[in-house]
């Protein structure tokens, strides 16, 4: 019997299973999905000296390629995900940033389109319900407390497809806009935020369940005043994004992270703006003008960090090979904890049966070969052949 002309054997890899990694292990991929077993006569691809991974999920991204999630047309929406696809990031969230809210209404209109037609898998709103204290690349002029009515109207606008609010939860209106956000089902993360270790220990009691960038925007770790950073990393109800570019937090930060929370705690995220595979220059973060220098984005007035121009693959390749994290942990954290969180781990997150074929090939010193979503390749491996 023929094989199907949509059935594929990725043979001879390492394969990066929920259950550990299978040397000279096998994907089978069938059509849009991975299958359990094979049609006979299904062609194979050596996939020798190589490694294979889910494809990356990425909950915290304002854009890429040049393209702008929190202001660009439509088109500049697809470029900034096909860039980030090009490098591993199957699923991606569109972030916003700070902005008057009938803007971040329309925003969520139009991002919501390209949910529903499969481009994106969701919204997260970055502000305007963050202190002032901790603003970072966020105007302050337009920052505002988190009324939850207010909250509702964003909800609204993106019509369901709400996945993530990052709120100082210490501000007036914090704690009940984390109850409404978890009734409804969307993560409540807390970010950008000048609380207390008690403060935030009440926001996770209310319904948070997410960290947004730990370490960065918000007070430092005290040994009187821990502040929120060890409530947040002590708390198991927590997940704790971290970016892993090498400018936003050093090493050490990041591994105590991974011993403190444990890997199925860490989401590795890229805090993405548009510069992000693109290159240096002069850009817009919402209303602020950004210098990309060096790869670094800082705000031309003040110079705060402005996102990252960080893409997934690298930090992929940074956490197993300079922060010495095991490749399963940083698969967790970068694929399967991520699709959890966002309530797609039944389609993807992992190399299972019946999921969506999305994954990632590596060379032995984890750089992207291949990436495929849905059972076509965006990157086709080059140094394969017959198995």
């Amino acid at each position: 019997m023929a094989g199907r002309a949509d059935s594929t054997v990725l043979a001879g890899a390492r394969v990066v299973l929920p259950t550990g990694t299978v040397e000279n292990g096998r994907v089978i991929v069938e059509g849009t999905r991975i299958a359990g077993s094979s049609a006979e006569g299904a062609p194979a691809v050596d996939l020798s000296g190589h490694w294979i991974v889910p494809g990356f999920v990425d909950m915290h991204n304002h854009g890429g390629g040049g393209g702008s999630f929190t202001s660009g047309t439509v088109d500049d929406v697809l470029t900034g995900v096909r860039t980030h696809r090009e490098h591993g990031t199957t699923t991606l969230v569109a972030s916003t940033v700070t902005g008057e809210m009938d803007f971040l209404a329309e925003r969520a209109g139009i991002l919501s389109e390209l949910v529903e037609q499969g481009d994106l898998a969701g919204i997260h709103f970055e502000g305007p319900f963050i202190s002032p204290c901790r603003k970072g690349a966020h105007s302050e002029s337009l920052l505002r407390h988190p009324d939850p009515a207010e909250v509702r109207k964003l909800m609204d606008a993106a019509r369901g497809t709400a996945k993530m609010f990052t709120l100082a939860t210490e501000l007036p209106g914090g704690i009940d806009s984390v109850r409404l956000l978890a009734e409804h089902g969307v993560i409540a993360a807390i970010g950008h935020t000048d609380a207390t270790y008690e403060q935030t220990v009440e926001a996770i009691d209310a319904g948070a369940t997410v960290a947004t960038h730990l370490y960065n925007a918000m007070p430092g770790l005290g040994h009187r005043a821990p502040g929120p950073i060890a409530a947040l990393l002590e708390d198991e109800r927590i997940t704790v994004e971290l970016i892993n570019d090498g400018t936003h937090l050093h090493p050490a930060a990041l591994g105590l992270a991974y011993h403190h929370a444990g890997a199925h705690r860490v989401a590795l995220i890229t805090d993405a703006m548009d510069a992000a595979g693109f290159g240096d220059g002069e850009y817009q973060l919402g209303p602020l003008a950004v210098e990309v220098k060096d790869g670094v984005a800082r705000l031309v007035e003040g110079g705060s960090i402005a996102g990252s121009t960080l893409t997934l693959d690298t930090a992929f390749r940074r956490a197993v090979t300079i922060d010495r994290i095991p490749v399963g942990d940083v698969v967790q954290s970068i694929s399967a904890n991520p699709a959890r969180l966002l309530g797609v781990y039944d389609r993807v997150g992992s190399l299972e049966p019946g999921k969506d074929a999305d994954l990632v090939v590596l060379d032995e010193d984890f750089r992207i070969e291949g990436v495929m979503r849905k059972g076509e390749w965006i990157i086709r491996p080059k140094a394969v052949g017959s198995a």
